[in-house]
């Protein structure tokens, strides 16, 4: 009868004390907390969301910057403003918690800055229940509070104590200041420290499943200009004349189609204008260009992208690039290109596997399901890629969303509790270890 009650009891309670049953004390206390914080932690985002922090909007960004000073200062953290005037940005948040000597040091990542400038009609938060949107609720405003909840779980579990944690956030994520070796330099430093790197941008997640991220392509540009003799166009393809600069172009962007394709890559042409003069705005968004259908152009230009998984692929793509670009010209033609090497690439490690690996530990003492390795194609450049050389990282510890970076931004506002809770007992667990640094 004894034995028949206790699991009437356990069904009565729908298993949960099974699901949690191999929780510690402290994380117990870490899902409580988090349950009780949710609500607030979602009133922390409407403001932050109805603070514009558009890229470019200095001030705003600074603004809320200082609306987080007292949050992390509140849980024990040194908080330090890094300006970005030298980068032509507004600068970046850095809180520092000091615990146990010889422990893991963990950097977490987000961003205060938006797609959003002020100009933007889309600027308010708006809840519908367990979904939000307003500019930002995701992307990563909400990655930014979802690292709060956790923290604030943690120190009320007493595991935030003994945690060695440098959190950085970015004030340009979305616009990176020029140039970039002054704008990440304090991440880049962090991340030399740094034995583990949570980034905080969205959840991943296909089919309803919630995905780990553990690689993050590289974002890099590049121009080709291609150059030709001008004529009158009864004269083409002569010896005198040649072929002009966009058969030049067209030849070149031809050979990427058909040389280039590997795995993980993509490359894109995105702008592309020839003729008689072919001006660049400053921004690199537009082509102005004239010429008449008799001329035979002199200039030609093209604008794109190309992608990759790891460093060595990033050069080695590079490198056929130039080759196709300076070898085998048509008659009468030359042509140059140059690269703006943007966000480098995070690739999938043998570290970053282990950390999921603790992460699904987590899952599985909280009853959630085991998350699979996201493919890397499905996951954009973000700023932990600035430190994936020298320390360990995973991607997408903040809100699951749909319609980022467009008025279409919607937020999961439910993802936020587990998630709060996998990063918690995470970095708990993870303070617990001996660093390697």
């Amino acid at each position: 009868m004894i034995a028949r009650g206790m699991i009437a009891a356990a069904l009565l309670i729908g298993g949960a004390p099974m699901a949690h049953a191999a929780l510690s004390p402290a994380e117990r206390k870490i899902d409580a907390t988090v349950e009780a914080g949710y609500e607030p932690a979602v009133g922390l985002l409407e403001r932050l969301v109805n603070q514009n922090s558009g890229s470019m909007n200095l001030a705003g960004v600074r603004a809320v910057a200082d609306m987080l000073r007292p949050e992390f200062e509140a849980l024990g953290f040194a908080v330090t403003w890094k300006p970005m005037d030298a980068a032509k940005r507004a600068g970046h948040l850095i809180a520092v918690h000091k615990g146990k000597a010889g422990t893991t040091k963990m950097l977490l990542i987000g961003h205060l800055d938006t797609v959003f400038e002020p100009d933007s009609p889309f600027q308010t938060f708006v809840r519908e229940g367990d979904f939000a949107r307003g500019p930002g609720v995701a992307d990563d405003k909400g990655g930014v509070v979802t690292m709060l909840l956790s923290l604030k779980a943690m120190q009320a579990a007493g595991t935030l104590k003994a945690a060695n944690i440098e959190v950085v956030l970015t004030g340009d994520e979305e616009d990176a200041g020029d140039p970039v070796t002054i704008a990440r330099a304090d991440l880049i430093q962090a991340g030399k420290r740094a034995d583990v790197a949570l980034d905080f941008e969205g959840l991943s997640q296909e089919g309803g499943k919630d995905m780990g991220s553990i690689a993050r392509r590289s974002s890099n540009s590049w121009t080709v200009t291609a150059t030709g003799k001008s004529g009158h166009s009864s004269g083409i393809f002569s010896a005198a004349a040649g072929d002009g600069a966009i058969y030049e172009l067209a030849r070149i962007v031809t050979t990427f189609r058909k040389e280039l394709p590997e795995p993980n890559l993509t490359f894109n042409v995105g702008l592309i204008g020839g003729g008689q003069s072919a001006d660049v705005d400053k921004d690199g968004v537009r082509i102005a260009v004239t010429g008449k259908t008799n001329i035979i152009p002199p200039i030609a230009v093209a604008k794109g992208d190309f992608r990759t998984l790891s460093e060595e692929q990033t050069q080695r793509v590079r490198a056929k690039m130039q080759a196709i670009v300076e070898q085998g010209h048509v008659p009468g033609t030359g042509a140059t290109i140059a690269f703006d090497m943007g966000y480098p690439s995070m690739a999938p490690t043998a570290g970053n596997r282990a950390l999921l690996t603790k992460l699904n530990a987590v899952n599985r003492d909280l009853g959630l399901e085991e998350m699979a390795a996201l493919d890397p194609l499905k996951r954009g450049a973000g700023d932990i890629a600035f430190v994936a050389a020298d320390t360990d990282g995973l991607v997408g510890l903040g809100l699951a969303s749909s319609g980022d970076h467009s008025p279409a931004e919607k937020a999961d506002l439910s993802t936020m509790k587990r998630q709060a809770k996998r990063a918690a007992i995470l970095m708990s667990r993870l303070a617990g270890e001996k660093g390697r640094k």
